[in-house]
């Protein structure tokens, strides 16, 4: 098994960078499409625990005025083999004052790469 095969981990840097800038601009049929559509996905958030593709995406559609806008501060991207990595980083809202944090395992499907799990929290305020 190889870690960081350059051309998985390029990528997936693109599919995370785009993950960013769907959640950005809250689309929401884009960040759906980005999760895999099956009951095994699951999404901690700040708030709410979402087990399958269904209760993450209502999540989406109840959310109103989606996230809140971000700076990604740092991120560390690891492929796995030629068909999962994780994708960690740590992000600050635009105007909060607490560190946020975000994990994700993405495979890749016969549809491309997926989200598979993904955590979100908040944690040391740094004003």
């Amino acid at each position: 098994m190889t870690l960081n095969d350059p051309v998985i981990l390029a990528e997936v840097t693109a599919m995370s960078d785009r993950y960013e800038q769907v959640l950005g601009d809250n689309d929401i049929a884009a960040l759906d499409a980005m999760f895999c559509g099956a009951p095994e996905t699951v999404r901690y958030g700040v708030g709410e625990n979402l087990y399958g593709a269904e209760e993450i995406a209502a999540f989406r559609r109840s959310r109103t005025g989606g996230s809140p806008p971000r700076k990604v501060l740092r991120r560390v991207i690891t492929t796995i083999g030629q068909d999962a990595a994780s994708v960690s980083l740590e992000f600050l809202r635009e105007g909060g004052t607490r560190i946020g944090r975000q994990s994700q395992v993405w495979i890749r499907t016969g549809e491309g790469w997926k989200i598979l799990s993904a955590h979100v929290s908040l944690i040391a305020d740094i004003s």
